[in-house]
């Protein structure tokens, strides 16, 4: 190519990018290697450009896992339009107590920038909306029961007839295929099958199940991902495709080493509470007023503690030199080690670590984390107003970045909040055939006083 030519090529570039909407950038930027060399420096307010800004899903899940990708995306600037069941919604709507006023806790805490459509997936016009609304949204996640959708009319296959370029994502307990493909799937379930329950509780007690419901949330961010790469594979290829996420893939895949000593070394694993099978110290500790997680994890940082313990004559000790004879020796060791942090508080040995560059940490209640003044710093207490419950806070991202800000977040919706704005706005429905599908039930919408 002539410098004429490329300079007149760049020309075009430029002019394409300086007239061009925020949604239409990543079309742009693919285009051609020129745009993608200019995207960086010929965009003013980029940071105000979210990532996933004019990206529709609609999103037929509930309860955790689908919710939780979907509120992901919505942070990362995707429009989600959750559909729920007139009457009931989603099933956390009914989990609790706690409340807040009328709303669950748990609804609350995954649902952030969503719209709330109310329809009736039983009725054949309900069936029909989902089909048009899937035609102008460019995700639809769910997590049926595999073959349940199929049989409404609402499969892959179907909507891919109607929808193309659409990324189909579902979302099942163990898979579309397989054995136990028609079983349904909850988080306790799958962590018990996977092998997470088996490895989860005290030394020696019975098998736990986690604090929170892990493999729904493994789930996910697996989703969350997929989603994301499904939608630049699209840019590549023009056409959608069918993701198949299931919690127990999910939660196997996260075994990593547990599986692979098993798998290589034929090592089963077992039950450590707080401890970590291959590395001594490196579990909590009960002091005079809590519990301190301390992790020495190599041989300097153990002789830093028994420094900060004044224990140096176990660092002098031929029985603990190394992490291998530690293991070996780990009873008696930690006998030794529980009963000097027992002797003082949290705070007085968090104070002396803090010297010693050792990782250490309290164990803290969630009123504490809540308080913490690096969760705060970090932005990760979301405030929103709610418009039946108030002034809400639940957990917000987990991810900042340097060229644009999460947005805003909406409060989680009232069921059918948005139903008429949704029929209206998005599939141009009239005002009449808007209030039909309201006097036939097919769809209901939640007035907001």
């Amino acid at each position: 190519m002539s410098a004429a030519s490329t300079l007149a090529k760049k020309f075009t570039c430029r002019l394409k990018f300086n007239t061009a909407r925020p949604s239409q950038l990543l079309q742009i930027q693919n285009s051609c290697l020129t745009c993608r060399r200019l995207l960086p420096c010929t965009q003013p307010g980029a940071e105000d450009v979210k990532p996933l800004e004019g990206i529709k899903i609609l999103d037929v899940t509930r309860v955790l896992a689908g919710p939780f990708a979907t509120m992901i995306l919505g942070d990362l600037g995707a429009e989600v339009i959750k559909v729920e069941r007139p009457g009931g919604g989603d099933d956390t709507r009914a989990w609790g107590p706690p409340f807040v006023g009328s709303e669950s806790a748990y609804f609350l805490s995954v649902n952030r920038n969503k719209k709330s459509i109310a329809v009736n997936m039983k009725d054949p016009r309900g069936v029909k909306l989902i089909l048009e609304l899937a035609e102008v949204c460019d995700v639809l996640i769910e997590n049926y029961l595999p073959g349940k959708l199929a049989h409404m009319g609402l499969g892959y296959e179907d909507v891919q007839k109607v929808a193309p370029r659409l990324v189909y994502c579902s979302i099942s307990g163990y898979g579309q295929t397989g054995p136990m493909s028609h079983r349904p799937g909850y988080d306790s379930i799958a962590s018990a099958v996977s092998g997470m329950m088996h490895i989860t509780g005290p030394e020696g007690g019975e098998p736990v199940r986690p604090g929170v419901a892990m493999t729904d949330l493994a789930t996910g961010l697996y989703t969350h991902g997929a989603i994301m790469a499904a939608l630049l594979q699209r840019q590549k290829t023009g056409r959608g495709l069918h993701i198949d996420c299931n919690l127990l893939s999910s939660q196997v895949a996260c075994l990593t080493h547990i599986a692979a000593n098993y798998l290589n070394a034929g090592k089963e694993a077992r039950r450590w509470g707080t401890a970590h099978e291959s590395i001594v110290p490196y579990q909590g500790f009960k002091t005079q007023d809590g519990y301190l997680i301390v992790a020495a994890g190599n041989d300097q940082q153990f002789v830093k503690v028994c420094k900060f313990l004044n224990l140096t004559n176990l660092a002098e000790d031929p029985k603990y030199k190394t992490n291998k004879l530690r293991v070996q020796n780990r009873k008696e060791l930690l006998q030794i080690l529980s009963g000097r942090f027992s002797e003082k508080s949290t705070g007085h040995w968090l104070g002396k670590f803090e010297e010693t560059g050792v990782p250490c940490g309290p164990i803290n209640s969630i009123q504490q984390v809540c308080s913490d003044p690096q969760v705060l710093h970090n932005g990760l207490i979301q405030e929103m107003d709610h418009p039946t419950a108030g002034k809400i806070a639940v957990p917000g991202p987990a991810v900042r970045f340097s060229s644009f800000k999460s947005r805003k977040p909406s409060p989680p919706p009232l069921i059918g909040q948005h139903t008429v704005q949704v029929l209206r706005n998005t599939l141009n429905y009239s005002d009449d055939s808007i209030n039909m599908l309201l006097k036939a039930g097919t769809v209901s919408q939640n007035e907001v006083q």
